[in-house]
């Protein structure tokens, strides 16, 4: 079965607080509560086609946010009000912002669980390997598992058996132009409450004691032993991490910065993990293509983002003149690994499709979506609110204006609340514009999940025979009983276009009514993606 993902920022899924306060507090601003994912929820994207669910932002993290016995995290190691959910404070506890009864977060999040696999859908959650919150402390670990760093030696730089990486002798110095609340909240960066001595190394490889204000300076950056054996004190955390969310119910894990971690440890834990829970599925978040293939053979991950090959080709496609023989040349740098690339027009780190910084109308991504999802055999994944126009438009605090929904702050997703419609799950406040585009999404994720030839057909493209498309992009999906024709067109113009079949391609697919190879005339409509049954 194809793997269809519908990513959602638990925190904002379910808010439905409207209006917006700049950098505002929890109370001020709303949050989504994993007891928000309901039944009926879960029941739509169902119906939708999704397969997945990726809950971003459960571990619990570093936050400005008080709760009884959970005091905040000093505002200067805090982006945001709420915080980053990629600066995690404790790797075996839940994010007590998303709990209705917050002494019994982890109950609710059993319950998500097991309401997702109710609704016949995998949950997947994020690990976070590379990196902690500069404040990071577990009251929630298992008896006898021991915190970060609590068995280091500060005195050297580096030891095998250290947790962190240390700048001896030095104390941290966070950057003179700190704006954790966003650049309109005034902020005393010399009236410093944190204090950290010795300083140890910033999340982003930072080996410095003063890491600038657009590093991860928030976060610290965990130390694998050098990546080779003996097996180091992390990997051992790191594997019993993992081991302790899949006993929970987990069906996944989106590793976060993952190429920053050495391949040697994933090799290592996904080894362990899948020989206690062999479903469990590994996606890599990669961004040098040269290490594709020693992430997927050498460390074992099942899937990797295609963000520089594909989703940077199709952005360029939809937002300038790029041609879409780019495509082609797209997958054919892959060397045959497209079927281990997940796809995707929009996550968390992205511009949304609707934003003045990317398409403004969301509708000229519908080909792309198309594309992803119909290409290879490989996951596609949308995020929430991007299937009804979600436009991320103003500041809503650290964030600031940039065309994506803040991972940082209490905010809400207006679009997102439309089709929520106060827990209707209906789509019943969403205009019939807005309505036309969700199922345009819904027809492309239910054609995925109906039709075997998508899910583990072959892939012809097409484009070599047709050099004069510049705007259209033709493919094939084919196996013995079915062959489906793809044109897709990225204009803003309605097109005729004539589609070669190349003899080549009846050899392969062997195609029982065969068309003139002369072409196949056909009419498509601006943004529009055609399906056509060949046999």
């Amino acid at each position: 079965m194809k793997i269809t993902i519908y990513q959602l920022l638990v925190r904002l899924f379910g808010n439905k607080k409207t209006g917006n306060v700049y950098s505002g507090n929890i109370e001020e601003n709303g949050v989504g509560k994993m007891n928000d994912i309901s039944d009926k929820a879960l029941s739509e994207l169902s119906k939708m086609g999704i397969s997945h669910i990726w809950l971003t932002g459960i571990l619990e993290h570093a936050t400005t946010t008080t709760y009884p016995n959970i005091p905040p995290d000093p505002p200067e190691i805090v982006k945001g009000r709420a915080g980053s959910p990629y600066a995690v404070r404790d790797y075996y506890d839940v994010d007590p912002d998303l709990a209705v009864s917050v002494e019994n977060r982890m109950q609710e999040f059993e319950d998500l669980i097991a309401r997702i696999h109710r609704a016949g859908m995998k949950a997947w959650i994020d690990f976070v390997p590379n990196h902690v919150a500069r404040h990071y402390h577990s009251d929630s670990a298992p008896e006898g598992v021991a915190d970060f760093g609590a068995h280091d030696d500060p005195s050297v730089a580096f030891s095998p058996q250290n947790n962190f990486y240390y700048i001896p002798e030095k104390p941290l110095r966070l950057p003179d132009c700190l704006h954790p609340f966003g650049k309109q909240i005034p902020f005393d960066a010399h009236n410093i409450s944190y204090h950290e001595f010795p300083a140890k190394a910033t999340g982003n490889d930072c080996f410095s004691e003063t890491p600038d204000v657009n590093d991860w300076y928030e976060t610290v950056k965990l130390n694998y032993g050098g990546g080779y054996f003996p097996i180091s004190d992390t990997w051992n955390k790191m594997v019993d991490i993992l081991l302790f969310w899949c006993g929970k119910g987990v069906d996944g894990f989106r590793c976060d910065m993952a190429e920053m971690v050495p391949v040697e440890f994933w090799r290592y834990a996904i080894r362990q993990v899948k020989e206690r829970f062999p479903e469990t599925i590994f996606v890599a978040e990669i961004y040098n293509e040269a290490l594709y293939r020693d992430y997927i053979f050498g460390g074992g991950f099942d899937f990797i983002y295609d963000k520089v090959g594909f989703y940077d080709t199709v952005r360029n496609i939809i937002t300038s003149d790029v041609s879409t023989h780019a495509i082609s040349d797209c997958w054919k740098r892959l060397q045959g690994l497209d079927a281990y690339m997940l796809r995707f027009l929009e996550n968390h780190d992205e511009q949304r499709i609707a934003s003045r910084f990317f398409a403004q109308n969301p509708r000229k991504a519908i080909p792309a979506m198309m594309l992803a999802a119909t290409m290879n055999t490989g996951p596609v994944m949308l995020y929430f609110g991007q299937e009804v126009g979600e436009n991320a438009n103003g500041a809503t605090g650290f964030s600031g204006d940039d065309g994506r929904t803040s991972i940082f702050d209490y905010c809400h997703v207006p679009q997102h609340q439309r089709w929520m419609n106060n827990d209707a799950f209906n789509g019943g406040a969403l205009t019939d514009d807005d309505k036309a585009l969700r199922a345009a999404y819904c027809e492309i994720l239910q054609l995925c999940r109906s039709k075997e030839v998508i899910t583990n057909g072959g892939f012809y493209d097409l484009m070599w025979a047709n050099p004069h498309l510049s705007r259209q992009y033709c493919y094939l999906r084919h196996n013995e009983n079915e062959t489906l024709l793809f044109c897709l067109n990225f204009d803003s113009q309605p097109v005729e276009i004539n589609v070669i079949i190349p003899q080549n391609a009846f050899d392969i697919i062997n195609i029982k009514n065969r068309a003139e190879t002369s072409g196949i005339k056909m009419a498509l409509e601006r943004y529009q993606a055609m399906v056509l049954e060949m046999i």
